[in-house]
C-alpha cells in the first residue's frame, strides 16, 4: 500500500517537475522528467489489485505512452549530438534540409502511431467499465462533439491548402487517436467515478491529440511547400522559413508538457476508481436494487 502511494506521489512530482523544466526552456529535463511520471504511474497501476477490470488496459496505455516519451527523448538527445547539418551558401543544395526534415516527420509519424495505439488501449480499458445508466453521460457526449467540431474547423485550412491523399497518408495515426480519445470521453460519462477524474482526463487527453496533430500537419506542411516550388512557394537555401499560426491555439511549452501528461495521469486515476466503486456497487448493492417485492415484504414483516 505505501509502494502504491509513493508511486502515486512519484509521478505526480514527476509531471510538476516536467512542466517546471518545460518553463525554464529546458526540454531534456523535461522529457526525463515526463517518462519518470509516466513510469511511476504504470507502476501504480500494475499494483492496484483491486481494477481487475481495467488494470491490464490501463497499464497497456500507459506503457505505451511511456515507450513515447523514451523514444522522444532518444531522439532529441541524438539530435543534439549531430550539429551543423545545415548548410549555408551557394554550396547548400536542397537534399541537405529536406532529408533531416523527412527523417523528423517520419519519427513524429511512429510517435503519433505510439500514442494512437496507447489511446486505444486506454479506451478499452473504459469500454471495459460498466455503464452505470448516468444522466452526466450525456454532458461528456455533448462536450466531445464540441471538441470534435473544434477540432474539424482548425483542421479544415491544412485540407483546403493541401493535397488531401498526402496530408492523410502522413497524418493518420494522430488524427486516429485524435478521434479515439474524444470517442472515449463522449463514453466516459455513463462510466465516469465519482470524482470525475476519468472524464477530465480524456478531455486533456483529446486536446493533447489534437496538439500532437496539429504539430505533425504543420511540419508535413512546411516541408511539403518547400518539395513543391511551383505551388507559389519562392525559398531560398539558408534564408529563414516561417509558417503562419493565425488561427491556431498557442499555448506557452509547460502547458503544452503538462497537458498530456496529466490526461494520463487522471485518465488512470479515473479508470482505477470507477472499477473499483463498480466492484464495490455489485458486492453491496443499494436498497433500491433488492427487487420489486422489498419494500411489500419489509410491510409484511412490520
Amino acid at each position: 500500500m505505501r509502494l502504491r502511494i509513493g508511486l502515486l506521489v512519484a509521478s505526480a512530482a514527476g509531471g510538476l517537475l516536467s512542466g517546471a523544466a518545460a518553463l525554464l526552456a529546458m526540454p531534456a529535463a523535461s522529457m526525463q522528467f515526463g517518462l519518470v511520471m509516466l513510469l511511476a504511474l504504470l507502476g501504480y497501476v500494475l499494483l492496484d489489485r483491486g481494477a481487475r477490470r481495467v488494470r491490464w488496459a490501463v497499464a497497456a496505455g500507459i506503457g505505451l505512452l511511456a515507450v513515447v516519451a523514451a523514444m522522444r527523448l532518444f531522439w532529441y538527445q541524438e539530435q543534439d549530438v549531430v550539429v551543423g547539418w545545415v548548410a549555408y551558401g551557394p554550396a547548400a543544395g536542397p537534399a541537405s534540409i529536406l532529408g533531416p526534415w523527412r527523417v523528423s516527420i517520419d519519427r513524429q509519424r511512429l510517435a503519433a502511431l505510439g500514442l494512437a495505439l496507447g489511446v486505444v488501449c486506454l479506451a478499452a480499458g473504459v469500454m471495459a467499465l460498466p455503464s452505470r445508466g448516468r444522466r452526466r453521460g450525456v454532458a461528456t457526449t455533448v462536450v466531445a462533439l464540441l471538441l470534435l467540431a473544434w477540432f474539424g474547423l482548425d483542421s479544415t485550412r491544412e485540407f483546403v491548402d493541401h493535397p488531401l491523399p498526402d496530408l492523410l497518408g502522413t497524418v493518420w495515426p494522430a488524427l486516429l487517436a485524435a478521434l479515439v480519445t474524444m470517442g472515449a470521453l463522449a463514453l466516459s460519462g455513463w462510466r465516469a467515478d465519482r470524482r470525475w477524474l476519468l472524464p477530465v482526463g480524456l478531455f486533456l487527453l483529446s486536446l493533447g491529440a489534437a496538439d500532437v496533430y496539429s504539430d505533425l500537419a504543420g511540419v508535413w506542411s512546411g516541408w511539403w511547400e518547400m518539395t513543391h516550388p511551383d505551388q507559389d512557394a519562392f525559398l531560398e537555401v539558408g534564408m529563414a522559413v516561417g509558417t503562419s499560426t493565425a488561427g491556431s491555439l498557442q499555448v506557452s511549452s509547460a502547458v503544452e508538457t503538462m497537458i498530456p501528461l496529466a490526461g494520463a495521469g487522471l485518465t488512470a486515476a479515473g479508470a482505477l476508481r470507477s472499477s473499483r466503486e463498480a466492484t464495490a456497487r455489485m458486492s453491496s448493492p443499494p436498497m433500491g436494487d433488492e427487487g420489486p417485492n422489498a419494500a411489500e415484504d419489509d410491510n409484511s414483516s412490520a
